[in-house]
């Protein structure tokens, strides 16, 4: 087996068992700090919810410095602290005595973060442009799956072991998954070009902020992420409004989520290599339109069925998104920078997955759960929009952005 197909192996099944047992504790989190104390309900919930965005807080200002490092030093290295990273943290949640330990350990946790999006640029990276698309839309199913059944797990893993293990448990998984990539990836060195000049960070961001088509795809990316989570919280509630049995709630609303990975499961590949045959900016702007298209008739629908149909038609639509936009980001940035530049777009990534839920509260508590769908739909459509502006003014090169910003700052 050659060392490409090796590394990929590894890296599509540690994305499983990281993204698994990440969200293995998610389902179990308000009742975790209810356990730390005699608290009122609505103590449990505004901590349950600063306690969850943390971690994605620091990572957001984290994810360019790894790059950046990454691009000096290689991806291994940050993928191995990642993962023991994330392990130890994971371990310590489990030894927390208070609300307050836990946050500070999700912040110290957000710091580590990112073994899955570095993977990706790991991945683009080590793989030729012109099948970049399809190699992407493979890897990322690995972390779909995991996000799958992750939180199923984890809630049989609580109520059958309790807190105290389910956290150990996990812990474990995730450092075996580090292991596998210490002991075996073998990174083959980027090759940058003798001339190849050494950016500083801020000429970088102001060449991001200049390149019309990169800053267009990390704000979509953000969108991405704020149309995934905006419902998020909110779909127990909603499914609860469209179902007669309330004992199921529950289990129907975990259903129903998980109708949107299925299809995100089933087209993520596909979509990936229809972009290698014609083009990014073409298969991303179709996949804006098909998501509005599916997202707004859920705030229509009258059966439970109705939704879970929706929502996996929008997970085939959501599915493409993310390795369409890694992919053109292999694509646009010289391969001295990749990195740093994949960095921002996880950045922009956890922005949305912040600003999604108090996206969805503060709508929801305007005009309603069903509004939601709406106003996300609507998003969509602008950031079409603003993909099809940019793609009618002339084609920009990163580099002699790059180049121009630098002259500018001297």
């Amino acid at each position: 087996m050659d060392v490409q197909k090796r590394n990929f192996i590894i890296i599509m099944v540690t994305n499983f068992l990281v993204a698994g047992s990440t969200t293995m504790i998610m389902p179990f989190l308000s009742l975790y700090i209810e356990s730390l104390g005699d608290f009122s309900d609505e103590y449990v919930q505004r901590w349950a919810g600063l306690v969850f965005g943390v971690t994605f807080v620091a990572a957001l200002f984290m994810s360019p410095i790894w790059g950046r490092i990454a691009d000096r030093y290689g991806y291994k290295p940050i993928l191995i602290i990642n993962g023991f990273g994330i392990a130890i943290s994971i371990y310590l949640m489990g030894a927390a005595d208070s609300v307050h330990e836990l946050f500070m350990i999700r912040l110290f946790m957000g710091v580590v973060t990112g073994f899955i999006p570095t993977s990706l640029a790991f991945v683009s990276t080590q793989t030729p442009k012109e099948i970049a698309g399809k190699t992407l839309g493979t890897l990322q199913m690995g972390s779909v799956s995991g996000t799958l059944f992750g939180p199923v797990i984890g809630g049989l893993m609580a109520d059958s072991f309790g807190f105290d293990y389910t956290f150990i448990i996990t812990a474990v998984v995730i450092g075996i998954a580090a292991s596998l990539v210490a002991l075996g990836i073998k990174e083959v060195k980027k090759v940058a070009n003798k001339d190849a000049h050494v950016y500083a960070r801020k000429t970088i961001i102001q060449g991001i902020l200049h390149h019309r088509l990169l800053i267009n795809v990390m704000i979509i990316t953000s969108l991405i992420q704020v149309g995934n989570f905006s419902i998020q919280p909110l779909l127990s509630l909603y499914v609860a409004e469209l179902t007669v049995d309330s004992s199921q709630v529950a289990f129907l609303a975990g259903v129903t989520f998980s109708a949107a990975g299925v299809g995100n499961l089933l087209f993520a590949r596909r979509w990936g290599r229809l972009g290698d045959s014609i083009g990014y900016e073409k298969v991303l702007g179709f996949l804006l339109l098909l998501s509005f298209t599916f997202i707004v008739p859920q705030a229509f629908v009258t059966e439970l069925w109705q939704l879970m149909v929706l929502r996996l038609l929008f997970g085939v639509a959501v599915g493409g998104m993310i390795p369409t936009t890694t992919a053109l980001m292999r694509r646009e940035a010289p391969v001295e920078i990749q990195g740093e530049i994949m960095g921002y777009n996880t950045s922009f990534r956890f922005l949305g997955n912040i600003i999604g839920p108090v996206f969805g509260g503060i709508v929801s508590g305007f005009i309603g759960i069903s509004s939601v769908f709406i106003v996300t739909g609507v998003l969509f459509v602008l950031a079409f929009a603003f993909l099809k502006y940019t793609l009618a003014k002339p084609e920009q090169d990163f580099e002699d952005v790059l180049l121009e910003q630098e002259m500018k700052s001297m």
